[in-house]
Formats: C-alpha cells, sequence, structure tokens
C-alpha cells in the first residue's frame, strides 16, 4: 500500500514529539543505520555495501511499520527506507521516525517524482538517493545527509537560543519596573538593585527576575 505524499502530514499527528538533540551529543558520522525495502535481495545488496562501508546495519525491515519499531527499539543515527513499501510507505515512515525519534531519514526509490521530493523534504528526509544505489552513492549521499542534519540541529539551537534570551530580557524588564513602582527609584537604579541581589546570592539575574516577579504576584493576590 503506498501513501500519497499529501496523506504523510497526517501520520506523525501524535503528542509524543521529542525535541532535537544537541548537536555535541551526536557523532560526527552515522554509526548505526537502518534499512527498509520489501525487495529482499536489494534489502541484501544494500546491507552488504553499508557493511564494507564500515557501517553497522540494523534490519532490513520489510515495511514501514516495521521501520518505524525498529527505529523505537533500537535507535539508529539514521534510517534509509524505500518509499513504495506495504501497510506504510517510506514517507509515511519518514514522517513519523523523525517527528517522534528525531532519527533523520534517507530515501532510496527507483522514483523520482517531483511530489515524492517536494513531500520528503516537508517532513524530515535529508537525502534522497535514485536505485540502483552504488556504493559510492551510499557514501557520499549518507555523508551529505548527515551534515544537512547536524546544520538543522545547528540552526534550531541558534533560534532557541534566541528566543530564551528574548524572554529572559521581557521578565528582566518586567521585574525593573516592579522595582521601580514599589522602591520609587528611577530605571537605572532598580536594574543595579536587581543585579546586585544577583551577584551577592550567586543568581543569575533572570532567577532574581524572576523572584520579584512571584513576589509581586503574592502581593496583588493579598
Amino acid at each position: 500500500m503506498t501513501t500519497s505524499p499529501s496523506e504523510t502530514s497526517n501520520a506523525a499527528s501524535d503528542p509524543s514529539e521529542v525535541p532535537l538533540p544537541t548537536e555535541q551529543a551526536l557523532p560526527v558520522l552515522p554509526r548505526r543505520l537502518l534499512i527498509a525495502d520489501d525487495e529482499h535481495l536489494v534489502a541484501a545488496g544494500l546491507a552488504a555495501n553499508l557493511d564494507e562501508l564500515g557501517y553497522s546495519v540494523i534490519g532490513p525491515a520489510a515495511n514501514g511499520d516495521e521501520a518505524i519499531e525498529l527505529c523505537r527499539t533500537e535507535k539508529p543515527d539514521m534510517a534509509l527506507l524505500d518509499i513504495r513499501m506495504p501497510k506504510k510507505d517510506g514517507l509515511a515512515a519518514a514522517e513519523i521516525i523523525y517527528k517522534r525519534m528525531r532519527i533523520p531519514v534517507v530515501i532510496f526509490s527507483a522514483y523520482s517524482d517531483p511530489e515524492y521530493v517536494d513531500a520528503g523534504n516537508r517532513i524530515g528526509v535529508f537525502g534522497y538517493i535514485l536505485k540502483p544505489v552504488t556504493q559510492d552513492q551510499l557514501r557520499v549521499g549518507i555523508s551529505v545527509a548527515w551534515s544537512r542534519f547536524l546544520d538543522s540541529i545547528s540552526q534550531s539551537t541558534e533560534i532557541r537560543g534566541l528566543k530564551e534570551r528574548l524572554e529572559h530580557r521581557k521578565i528582566i524588564e518586567q521585574a525593573k519596573w516592579v522595582i521601580v513602582k514599589r522602591k520609587e527609584v528611577p530605571e537605572p537604579e532598580a536594574m543595579k538593585l536587581l543585579q546586585r541581589q544577583a551577584r551577592n546570592n550567586r543568581r543569575t539575574l533572570v532567577d532574581v527576575a524572576r523572584s520579584v516577579l512571584e513576589n509581586e504576584a503574592l502581593f496583588s493576590e493579598a
């Protein structure tokens, strides 16, 4: 059974999605690869090539459901999936594998339809290799896909850091104006009071600011 690319967006509507790992927690190159293809000879050839390239191979899985389950239990660094497989196709499986387990996926397929490629880009596919797959294609394709995955994590980490800094700045600003109001001091003096409190208690400025806001909330309730 093959799922159309437009249907894959519903495949990972699950509240158990996990956050991306940190870049430091990942190897420079993947070591353990899962493969999934319902054609036994193709899967065997792919496994042999990966073994010669020095990878540890998990599987092969014969369909998308098996690939998902193996990813859940074995936690490979990367999954290589064919598109057209029974039960659940490669694109539907890829979306679940990436969004729920944050395992990057490379698609290998005899089909290069633009809609498949576009769907793959939307759901966490980091590489697309056309069959028949040579050993050199695997070596280069896996390396490029892994680099793209690491880049995506780096960008996500930067975005998360920026959002966190903006949120901290907002909390500090709110606490500063609480002090201005409560102590009737100018804005610069309120900031100095926050900074002094942080130094004296060996706490971060945002932690002190949160405490100020929590106390203000208690006063308001009283």
